[in-house]
């Protein structure tokens, strides 16, 4: 009879075909029946093969395990749980354009092409800051909480670029090489100037992309859909410092943090007549410059067609608007310092909310104003012996 034999051990399906030899010597003593049965084994070369090929699959699949639970984490940290201004030299995949600019003004832009677009540095990109204001402001504001999905926000620098992509949809970082512009850019300073004919820079190359846009600074609040009140045959409306009352009259003193621009040929030379006059009258920011320009014959040659936005809707602490029941934008120019336009920002902010809770009776009454300005107050600024002085920060 026969001795019985062990039979031969069942691999893993991905190491069977590395155990045919162990096959094959047991056939061979199931032939020879008259021979002492052999115990099956594994030469020692064999043992060594198998404990190597043991230890590069554990070794790969650590690996493999290590680099994707680290790429969850890094994926959450940036995405779930932002730090507010990470390093960039440790995080150097959020602080680079993802997409081109046109990429992401095409998924922006209302159906006639048109985007709002701010710019943000780091100095008001800290949280509770003027960003948060201002983004605050389109979500209680009369609808204007969906204009959110056509603004983008242009960062100046890779901090305020990592914020934007922390609360909004839409950010583009505008590298300007040789410029830092992460700092509180002080009214008239050299910074201030670069920045702001940077900004006009960039608006030329949006009209040339093709796309109209409502250029506003961040520290004004929406507290109305302003779209009904622009004008139709404008190609460039912008906000007033003060208004005159007329529309077309060019002794309003125009504001360039908001203002509508539809992009045209004669949009686009006007910006660029503007941003090259800065050689003409060196030393001033846009805004005055603007104001030499707009009675310039050349103006009238090109056509362009330019209003001027009442206060009444476009208000400001230099000019408010009286009428809650009207007012669509208020903007905290005629303001120095930071902390000031802060403090009457939130105030502002306060007031439209205390106004929304008004019955409609009450609101028809515009039984409350503005309380402000306060911090933001230009006598606040003069020395008590100074002759009287014009300050301002747009």
């Amino acid at each position: 009879m026969p001795l019985s034999h062990p039979p031969p051990r069942t691999l893993p399906s991905h190491r069977r075909r590395s155990s045919s030899s162990s096959h094959l010597h047991t056939a061979t003593n199931s032939a020879n029946s008259m021979s002492p049965p052999e115990s099956p084994s594994l030469h020692p070369h064999h043992i060594l093969i198998v404990a190597l090929f043991f230890a590069a699959v554990s070794l790969s699949t650590l690996l493999l395990f290590r680099d994707a639970d680290y790429s969850y984490f890094a994926s959450s940290y940036s995405f779930r749980f932002p730090t507010v201004f990470p390093s960039a030299s440790n995080d150097s995949a959020t602080t680079r354009n993802e997409y081109p600019l046109e990429k992401i003004l095409n998924e922006a832009a209302m159906e006639d092409r048109t985007v709002i677009l701010t710019t943000l540095n780091e100095a008001w990109a800290a949280p509770n800051s003027v960003i948060d204001l201002f983004l605050d402001s389109f979500r209680i504001g009369v609808r204007t909480r969906r204009l959110l999905n056509h603004l983008v926000i242009i960062a100046l620098d890779q901090k305020a670029f990592v914020r934007c992509q922390a609360i909004h949809t839409y950010c583009f970082l505008l590298v300007s090489e040789g410029n830092d512009f992460h700092e509180e850019a002080f009214f008239m300073t050299p910074l201030y100037l670069k920045m702001m004919w940077r900004r006009i820079d960039f608006l030329r190359s949006v009209l040339e992309l093709g796309y109209n846009f409502v250029f506003t600074d961040a520290d004004i609040m929406w507290f109305r859909d302003p779209f009904p009140r622009f004008y139709d045959d404008a190609d460039f409306q912008i906000a007033c410092d003060h208004f005159t009352g007329f529309f077309d009259d060019v002794h309003n003193r125009p504001n360039g943090g908001f203002n509508f621009v539809r992009s045209n040929n004669r949009s686009i030379e006007f910006y660029k007549f503007w941003y090259s006059s800065q050689d003409t009258y060196p030393g001033y920011h846009d805004q005055d410059v603007l104001n030499f320009i707009k009675v310039d014959p050349y103006i009238f040659d090109i056509g362009l067609k330019m209003k001027f936005l009442d206060t009444a809707y476009f208000g400001g602490l230099c000019e408010p608007s009286r009428d809650l029941n009207q007012v669509c934008t208020m903007h905290a120019n005629c303001c120095y310092g930071m902390d000031n336009k802060l403090h009457d920002l939130k105030i502002m902010l306060q007031d439209w909310r205390y106004y929304l809770t008004l019955p409609p009776s009450l609101k028809r009454l515009s039984i409350i104003s503005w309380r402000v300005p306060q911090k933001c107050s230009l006598d606040a600024l003069k020395p008590s012996d100074s002759p009287e002085t014009s300050v301002q920060e747009d």
